[in-house]
């Protein structure tokens, strides 16, 4: 942030302060992000809608509404997509937060309670995966998806053919959270008193169809606020 310092010497006593959105190198971590938020339609840069995600989170994570509602005039898939690319970051954190207990000799299988077995898709067939190595080529195959100038060419609007394609990875995502609640309870929990990931991931899943309802095993009552 800075003052502008005014054109003509007599407007000296109105000074404009002009906001710099973005980190300088050297800020300290309590002076991060230190703007006035902005609504979505006054964001001009072409990366406007993650932009406005991440405002929302960082405001309040545990205001699940406000975070998934799909803002007037936002194209439904370009919104979708945006929260999968925001979601894949974040659990990026869960991920090391779960590698200290989270082993291939703990979890020799990728499950989500005996139930449920997973299989990866990141090899030429799907094969069993240990649960850690499951969870990170899930969110390198997630990224390389997401990030794939193919079928998103640009972040103001979703190809039609690549659509179809998100619930996809949506489904595979949410396995990640239903392995840390049902093996790995004390790590979800804290994980998720801070971050209210899961909550907002069931919410936006159930808002646009992203995962099926028989395949959100974890009970909703254990993501209330």
């Amino acid at each position: 942030r800075f003052r502008k310092p005014p054109m003509e010497q007599e407007d000296q006593s109105e000074v404009e302060e002009v906001f710099v959105r973005r980190n300088l190198p050297g800020t300290k971590l309590k002076d991060l992000y230190a703007w006035p938020p902005q609504q979505l339609d006054e964001m001009e840069s072409s990366l406007a809608t993650q932009e406005y995600i991440q405002q929302l989170v960082r405001q309040n994570p545990a205001d699940v509404s406000a975070l998934v509602s799909l803002p007037e005039g936002v194209d439904e898939k370009l919104w979708q997509y945006e929260h999968l690319r925001q979601f894949c970051l974040e659990l990026n954190d869960l991920a090391v937060a779960l590698e200290p207990e989270c082993t291939a000799t703990t979890c020799p299988e990728m499950k989500a309670t005996d139930e449920w077995l997973y299989l990866c898709a990141a090899h030429k067939a799907p094969q069993e995966c240990n649960a850690i190595s499951y969870i990170f080529h899930t969110l390198d195959g997630a990224a390389s998806f997401l990030n794939n100038d193919k079928l998103f060419p640009n972040r103001s609007s979703i190809l039609e053919s690549s659509a179809p394609k998100l619930p996809s990875i949506a489904r595979r995502v949410y396995r990640i959270f239903a392995h840390s609640y049902f093996h790995h309870r004390t790590v979800f929990e804290e994980f998720e008193k801070r971050t209210h990931l899961c909550q907002r991931f069931h919410a936006f899943s159930v808002q646009f169809d992203a995962v099926p309802q028989n395949m959100l095993v974890i009970p909703a009552s254990a993501l209330s606020s």
